[in-house]
């Protein structure tokens, strides 16, 4: 039996250990994620790591724990076994046994490094692990530790597993020499949207740390680099750094804006309110395509991704493609419209330039002019709610238009109680309304949202509709778009937070606003 290399190639069955990083998804090693997609059995914490098995195949089988007998003996059987491990594998190693049962059972093994939480935590905390001073001590306080020579260190010093024992380790450091002092700093739930930091010293750990609730897996870093987090923080200080917002949207229109809202430091939930689904019956668009290929329109106008993706769909069923639409203008009426046009290899002729709406698609569209226009028809696939603002429009410039509907939206099931209960009970800090349609249907599911949680609108219209419940409006985007209505909560959040910064407050989540809620400091 050989261990192999991570640049070889096995043959035959294997167990990989690879390490998971310290907590962030995203820092999972790409050879990590290579081995988990050609994985036949995935061993891992799954409450910790499941969301890496996005990187899965469907079929793996994923067994929740420890590495078992059954997934040792699949390896021997040539089936490949991924088992994901806490930060580095070889770091305070706790799969020593599970690498000795693979020995024994002549199986082939592999050991992947993962990101150590030594190292990235603090980065992730804004201090530097290496300063001017050279040495850099990673101690395990589960272990029996000799403090009077770590008190010795003169550089930085890192602690695992020593949350629940912070303030004597702090108070034998000082014994043996530290000064009381040093900087010191507790760092929980480090790198993901949970992480929390107390900034102290040893001699005022104990007070700081007693109302702050820190837990396991938390590091404790002793030494002047905890100093520079001030200057170099940059993760924790993002504009909505922790915010669980809601974004009520279908679920293919909320995953661009997720991502968005996770670049903010935010944790975005999808609750659909809108299902999209075909029309009750499908001549109107059958005879609207026939139309569109014969030439019975000088003009098509898309008012939404949806309209695109039904007209796309249907083309796709009569065998055609994006060539159809040669000699025809086509309209868009903002830029995710046209996003989802030209990925259908359809460029625009008109977008507005101005406002991105209904109105503002009327007020740069050209009249009817008999002497250049050899057809007056538009074809308009819409939804089976939209308004009348478009057809109106067009028509008084003389305009034919054919308003067909290419998609029903119907309101989704009611979300989960939880969600449904952090709705109304000011569990979310942020909701994203990006229609009308999203206000009533999110109400009409799962209830208004708490007085604390801000309330972010597309546009006027969807202003207009949710102060109609009685909601309050906080934001407001520039510019009718879901990107940016995201960048507008995010200028609002950084706004807040520098406010509280100014007035010597700790910020604060609107979420630990609301009565009753913990309100730890940071």
């Amino acid at each position: 039996m050989s261990s192999a290399s991570p640049a070889s190639e096995h043959q035959t069955g294997f167990v990989a250990f690879v390490g998971a990083g310290p907590g962030d998804e995203n820092l999972l090693t790409l050879r990590g994620a290579d081995l988990l997609s050609r994985a036949d059995i995935v061993v891992l914490d799954r409450e910790a790591y499941g969301a890496l098995l996005r990187h899965c195949r469907q079929e793996a089988e994923i067994l929740d724990g420890e590495l078992t007998a059954h997934a040792v003996h699949a390896a021997k059987d040539g089936k490949v076994v991924v088992r994901l491990c806490a930060g580095d594998p070889m770091f305070f190693s706790s799969i020593t046994d599970e690498v000795t049962a693979c020995a024994k059972a002549e199986v082939d093994f592999e050991i992947v490094p993962g990101v150590p939480p030594a190292t990235a935590v603090l980065t992730y905390a804004g201090i530097p692990p290496a300063t001017a001073v050279p040495e850099f001590r990673i101690v395990d306080a589960a272990q029996e530790q000799d403090w009077a020579s770590h008190a010795a260190c003169p550089g930085t010093l890192v602690i695992y597993n020593g949350v629940a024992e912070a303030v004597p380790i702090a108070k034998a450091l000082i014994a043996n020499g530290k000064a009381d002092t040093t900087p010191v700093a507790v760092s929980s739930g480090g790198t993901t949207t949970e992480q929390y930091t107390v900034v102290s010293s040893l001699a005022r750990l104990q007070a700081d740390l007693k109302h702050a609730g820190i837990t396991e897996p938390a590091l404790i870093v002793v030494g002047d680099a905890v100093g520079m987090r001030e200057r170099m923080s940059w993760f924790e200080t993002k504009p909505l750094f922790g915010w669980r917002v809601l974004v009520p949207r279908t679920k293919e229109q909320s995953a661009a804006l997720s991502e968005q809202l996770q670049s903010y430091g935010a944790v975005p939930e999808e609750v659909p309110t809108i299902s999209v689904e075909p029309p009750r019956t499908p001549q109107q668009m059958d005879r609207a395509i026939k139309g569109l290929v014969t030439g019975r329109y000088e003009w098509v106008a898309f008012t939404s991704a949806n309209a695109v993706k039904a007209v796309r769909e249907k083309f796709e069923e009569y065998g055609l493609d994006a060539r159809a639409f040669a000699g025809l203008k086509v309209a868009s009426v903002g830029d995710a419209t046209s996003r989802a046009l030209i990925e259908f290899g359809v460029k625009p002729d008109l977008v507005p330039t101005g406002e991105q709406s209904s109105e503002g698609l009327v007020a740069e569209w050209p009249p009817y002019d008999s002497m250049l226009d050899p057809i007056n028809r538009v074809l308009l696939p819409r939804a089976d709610i939209a308004t009348e603002t478009l057809v109106a429009g067009l028509t008084e410039l003389g305009w034919e238009c054919d308003d067909v509907t290419a998609y029903r939206t119907v309101r989704a099931a009611p979300p989960p109680a939880p969600i449904r209960e952090a709705i109304k009970g000011g569990g979310f800090d942020a909701v994203l309304f990006t229609s009308s349609s999203t206000v009533r249907n999110l109400v009409g599911i799962a209830g208004k949202p708490h007085h604390v949680t801000v309330i972010a609108v597309i546009g006027p219209q969807t202003a207009k509709t949710a102060e109609e419940f009685g909601l309050r409006v906080d934001v407001m985007a520039d510019k009718p778009s879901a990107s940016a209505l995201g960048a507008a909560l995010a200028e609002y959040g950084a706004k807040m937070r520098q406010a509280s910064v100014e007035a010597g407050e700790v910020p604060r989540k609107p979420s630990q606003m609301r009565r009753g809620a913990r309100r730890r400091m940071k």
